[in-house]
């Protein structure tokens, strides 16, 4: 196993971990699976925003997840706040992946002097809530039918980790 920060080359695989995660379940609400052009332009934003994602390369050399932040709100006074997700290959979720990314993402936004991460998670994600609060993660809110996917409607719960960064906030 191998943390890695990834490139455009991961592409291809971070692509085929959030299709299946589109079409086989609510940790996105989206509908229809994203193309390879897609994933162009979302990089060029994680670059200019200088916003890691964070991968682990596993045994057969091959991506088994993902995870990044990016803005939160894009406003100004939100600029210490970051929003952040995190995914792994459907075969090989619950061999402790998500706790290593999810440790990194912390990391990586604590040397960045953030001091907020936020992450938007399915209500009925037992998984994904129990990881994030394992970490410190707070319940701060509920979107109450926020989605429509799968014949039903979806509540979209906010979890929050105050950071001690950064030494000192500025406006504007």
């Amino acid at each position: 196993m191998e943390i890695v920060r990834c490139t455009k080359t991961h592409a291809g695989e971070i692509l085929d971990i959030l299709n299946e995660a589109i079409l086989n379940s609510t940790a996105l609400y989206d509908y229809v699976p994203r193309t390879l052009e897609s994933m162009d332009q979302w990089f060029d934003v994680k670059i200019k925003n200088n916003f890691p994602v964070i991968g682990i390369i596993g045994e057969k050399n091959q991506l088994v997840g993902f995870g990044s932040y990016g803005t939160f709100r894009a406003w100004p006074a939100y600029k210490y706040s970051v929003e952040h997700s995190l995914y792994i290959r459907h075969d090989q979720r619950g061999k402790g992946y998500g706790k290593i990314i999810l440790k990194e993402i912390i990391t990586s936004a604590t040397d960045q002097s953030y001091h907020t991460i936020i992450g938007g998670i399915d209500s009925a994600n037992t998984t994904s809530i129990k990881l994030h609060k394992s970490f410190g993660f707070e319940f701060c809110g509920r979107i109450k039918q926020a989605g429509y996917k799968f014949s039903r409607w979806l509540d979209l719960d906010f979890y929050q980790l105050l950071l001690n960064t950064p030494a000192k906030p500025v406006d504007g």
